[in-house]
C-alpha cells in the first residue's frame, strides 16, 4: 500500500457537481466567474441539484419551496435560550440545530429520492433562519421571520439585521453564496459523503459535514482573517506583523489552497467586494490592510489569497459578526452537500479506506499481574 498524507491527490470518486480543472472551478460546467457576475443563488442551488439552470417556472417553484420552509420549530428557538451563550460558537450551535431538526422531519429516516430532495428543500432553506435566528437570540433580540417576497440573500441579510439590505449589500451576499456554494471534494464534503455512504440519513450527513467545516484549516479561516485583521488595527501595523509571522514561520490565514496553483479563481470577486463595501462604510482601512498583506505574503511565499481572504472584510462591512462568518460558509455550501449527499444515494457504495500500520509488532499478551511496573 502507498500512503498519500491528507489524501492529497487521491481520486476518491467521480461526481458531476463541480470540478476544479487548471486553477478553474465550475458548477456543472458553468464557470464561477459566470456565475457570481450573472446568476442568482438560487439558480446555482437548482444547477447543483440539477446539472442544469431553471427555467423561469422552475426557479419560480424552487423559491416557492425555500420561502415555505425557511421557518423553524418554535422547540429549536427556545432551545437557543437555554444554551450557555457567551461560551457557545455559532458553529456549535448550527451544527446541534442541524441535529436537532431531523427530530421534527416526519421524513428524517425515510430514504427515497422524493423525500431525499424534500429534505434538501428543507435543509437549504433553514440553515439561514437558524444562523440569523442564533444570532439575534444570544443578543437578547427576538428573531425575525423570513420574508417571502426577499432573494434569499437579501432575506439572510434581513433575518439578521431586521433591515432590508440595500442593493450592494443584497449583491455582495449573493456574490459570497454563489463562490462558496461547491468546491469539488473538499473536507465538509468528503465528510458527507462518507457519513452518508453508511446509508445514514441526510441531516446525519449535514450535520456531519458542518464538524468538518467548523475547523479553522477550513471553514473557519475566514473568522481567524478578521482577527489577524484586528490585532493589526491599522495598515501601517501591517509590514512589522507580518514580518515577524513570516520569521517565525508562522501560517498567515487566508493564503494558498492545496488545488491551486495559480490562485483561487474565487479570490477576486470578494477581493471587488471588499473594496467596495469598506469604502462605502468608512472603513477603508480593512481593504487597505487586506491589500498590504497579500503584497507581502504573495511576494515572499508565492502564495495568493484564497476565497478566505477578502471574505473577511467584506463580512465586517456588511456589520456581521466574526464569529458568524463560518456558518454564513454554512449556509452557502450545504447547496454543494446536498447535491454530493443526493449524487452518493443515486450511485452509493461504502467508502471504506485502508490505512498502514505503524505499530509495534506481534506481541503475547501478559497477565495483569505479572506486568513489571515502567
Amino acid at each position: 500500500m502507498t500512503v498519500t498524507r491528507g489524501l492529497e491527490g487521491v481520486v476518491a470518486t467521480s461526481s458531476s457537481v463541480s470540478s476544479i480543472i487548471d486553477d478553474t472551478l465550475t458548477y456543472a460546467g458553468y464557470n464561477i466567474d459566470d456565475l457570481t457576475e450573472n446568476a442568482s443563488f438560487e439558480e446555482v442551488i437548482y444547477l447543483l441539484w440539477h446539472r442544469q439552470l431553471p427555467t423561469v417556472s422552475q426557479l419560480k417553484e424552487l423559491k416557492q419551496q425555500l420561502a415555505e420552509n425557511a421557518e423553524l420549530p418554535q422547540a429549536i428557538l427556545d432551545y437557543f435560550k437555554m444554551f450557555p451563550i457567551e461560551k457557545v460558537h455559532p458553529m456549535a450551535a448550527l451544527r446541534t440545530a442541524v441535529s436537532q431538526l431531523a427530530l421534527f422531519d416526519e421524513e428524517a429516516d425515510i430514504m427515497d429520492s422524493e423525500a431525499n430532495y424534500r429534505k434538501a428543500v428543507r435543509l437549504q432553506a433553514k440553515l439561514a433562519t437558524i444562523v440569523a435566528s442564533f444570532a439575534r437570540i444570544r443578543k437578547g433580540l427576538n428573531p425575525v421571520a423570513p420574508r417571502t417576497d426577499l432573494s434569499f440573500a437579501a432575506n439572510f441579510l434581513y433575518m439578521l439585521s431586521g433591515n432590508v439590505p440595500d442593493a450592494i449589500a443584497e449583491e455582495a451576499m449573493n456574490k459570497a453564496l454563489i463562490l462558496h456554494a461547491d468546491h469539488e471534494l473538499n473536507a465538509s464534503t468528503f465528510t458527507a459523503r462518507v457519513c452518508v455512504a453508511t446509508l445514514s440519513d441526510v441531516y446525519s450527513g449535514i450535520t456531519a459535514a458542518i464538524g468538518a467545516l467548523k475547523g479553522p484549516l477550513h471553514g473557519g479561516a475566514n473568522e481567524a482573517v478578521m482577527k489577524m485583521l484586528t490585532e493589526i488595527g491599522s495598515p501601517e501595523n501591517v509590514d512589522s506583523y507580518i514580518r515577524e509571522k513570516l520569521e517565525k514561520k508562522e501560517k498567515v490565514m487566508g493564503f494558498g489552497h492545496r488545488v491551486y496553483r495559480q490562485g483561487d479563481p474565487r479570490a477576486k470577486h470578494l477581493k471587488q467586494m471588499s473594496e467596495k463595501l469598506t469604502k462605502l462604510t468608512g472603513q477603508p482601512e480593512y481593504y487597505e490592510m487586506s491589500i498590504r498583506i497579500e503584497a507581502l505574503v504573495t511576494g515572499e511565499k508565492k502564495l495568493p489569497p484564497n476565497v478566505d481572504f477578502y471574505s473577511a472584510s467584506m463580512y465586517h462591512s456588511l456589520g456581521i459578526d466574526h464569529d458568524l462568518f463560518t456558518p454564513i460558509f454554512a449556509v452557502s455550501r450545504v447547496s454543494g452537500w446536498l447535491a454530493h449527499i443526493l449524487e452518493q444515494y443515486d450511485n452509493n457504495r461504502l467508502i471504506r479506506p485502508r490505512a498502514e500500520y505503524t505499530g509495534p509488532g506481534m506481541q503475547v499478551y501478559v497477565p495483569v499481574e505479572k506486568r513489571e511496573e515502567v
